[in-house]
């Protein structure tokens, strides 16, 4: 048996459901988390609104942990939170608990995970040799095993419509946002009286339009243009009034109105070839014979894995969707929206590599049908799995919404009139504003 503790990258909603989960069962672990606090990623869309209500939001093992350190009042269970509302009423809580307390390393980004005296290709006793770490400090960890929660927010997609960067989009780097920025408050001035292009058919690209939509009502000169590769957007749409979440099926129904009422005009079949800097400062995106001027595009095209630092392992990746190749068809974008993914756990995340779990949005790879349910559960299995109990890591359960399309379907509250993306029944990660609050949908 190798004596080290369980290694958890990031401190994200998965990452921590695993360190309870880790916790509840008495296994010794560290968490790492590159950013400077709890939930970096989710810090910079604090502004933006979940699709799910709490009751969704908060883990089983943590929520455990919450209540027996006391003092802690769980949020309203109908009430949509913020990604700020996540952090600072659960998350950061949830550090605090006893059995979390001085677990978590901050600014500790990893750059490699290995084995330690072994590389990929040597085979004989490597299952018995302890995780190496070694981070971008230089400094070093051994582990027994390694559930990596880093998730994929690092990793924007390209903007190529070809899967490989634009010709000179790396020049353009400095007319292109990040998704989620946010548009009405600390990020107002790039966008006000400016003409912006989002790229993208999904809840984060739906979230930006929506407050652009809002900003060009108080700013004249502000236009706004949705870029996307295909044809029809009935998914972006999705479900309306048949959604499982209401808030994501309203939010789908006024992106349509803003479209239709000219707010926002739709530039469909474009696939992005090439960025060129215009005599004026702006930049020109190229599609064949398609051409559009914008001060800023904001990628909004998605996110795929880092398996770079995790080369030196065994691992058994599905070549297009770089999850698992046991996970791949249960989440393949092609064939389920995040509502039909079926229930899975341990043995859809395990590789040839004994010890290494992805979970969370990074164990789906370039699939955009992640649920923070889903991740919770996964997390759960996997931790019972090194607990030696194979009944409970076998009996994985979930209840997702069946009804809109996780990876283009948005939420919207009518009392709030939000914007977001979607974590689906465990929580939408984001969801879409009025003036004042945002929503959002599948986690990412």
């Amino acid at each position: 048996m190798i004596e080290a503790p369980v290694v958890v990258i990031g401190a994200g909603p998965i990452g921590l459901a695993a360190a309870a989960h880790l916790a509840e069962r008495g296994i010794d672990f560290t968490v790492l988390e590159a950013g400077s606090g709890v939930a970096a990623a989710i810090a910079e869309w604090r502004h933006v609104k979940l699709f799910s209500p709490w009751r969704y939001d908060i883990d089983s093992a943590a929520r455990r942990l919450l209540e027996q350190a006391g003092g802690w009042t769980e949020p309203e269970p109908g009430k949509l939170p913020t990604g700020g509302d996540l952090i600072d009423a659960y998350l950061e809580p949830l550090t605090k608990t006893p059995q979390l307390s001085g677990r978590i390393r901050y600014d500790a980004e990893v750059a490699a995970v290995t084995r330690v005296g072994f590389d990929r290709i040597r085979t004989a006793g490597r299952e018995n040799a302890p995780f190496l770490i070694r981070l971008t400090d230089g400094t070093e960890l051994t582990a027994s095993a390694v559930i990596d929660a880093a998730g994929t927010w690092r990793r924007p997609n390209v903007l190529g419509g070809s899967g490989i960067p634009a010709r000179g989009e790396a020049v353009a780097a400095d007319h292109i946002a990040r998704a989620l920025p946010d548009v009405l408050g600390r990020d107002r001035e790039r966008f006000a009286g400016r003409r912006t292009a989002v790229l993208g058919a999904g809840h984060s690209a739906s979230t930006t339009l929506l407050e652009l939509g809002e900003l060009a009502k108080d700013e004249p000169g502000t236009e706004v243009l949705w870029v996307v590769r295909g044809t029809d957007q009935a998914r972006t749409y999705g479900g309306g009034d048949a959604d499982e979440l209401p808030a994501r099926g309203a939010l789908g129904t006024r992106l349509k109105t803003l479209v239709q009422s000219g707010a926002v005009t739709l530039v469909s079949g474009f696939r992005t070839e090439e960025l060129a800097p215009t005599a004026d400062g702006r930049v020109e995106l190229v599609a064949g014979d398609q051409r559009v001027v914008v001060d800023t595009v904001v990628n909004s095209t998605g996110f795929r894995p880092d398996h770079d630092m995790v080369a030196e392992l065994r691992l058994d990746l599905d070549p297009i969707m770089g999850s698992t190749r046991a996970l791949a068809p249960l989440i393949d974008p092609n064939q389920h929206s995040c509502g039909t993914v079926p229930p899975h756990g341990v043995d859809e995340l395990t590789h040839p590599e004994p010890g290494y779990y992805a979970v969370g949005a990074k164990s789906y790879g370039r699939a955009p049908t992640f649920l923070l349910a889903t991740g919770y559960e996964q997390a759960r299995s996997v931790v019972a799995a090194l607990a030696g109990d194979w009944d409970a890591a076998r009996d994985v359960q979930l209840d997702l919404p069946e009804t809109g399309v996780c990876s283009s379907n948005l939420a919207f509250d009518e009392a709030s009139a939000g914007r977001g993306l979607a974590t689906g029944i465990s929580g939408g990660l984001l969801t879409v504003i009025d003036g004042s609050t945002k929503q959002s949908g599948c986690c990412n």
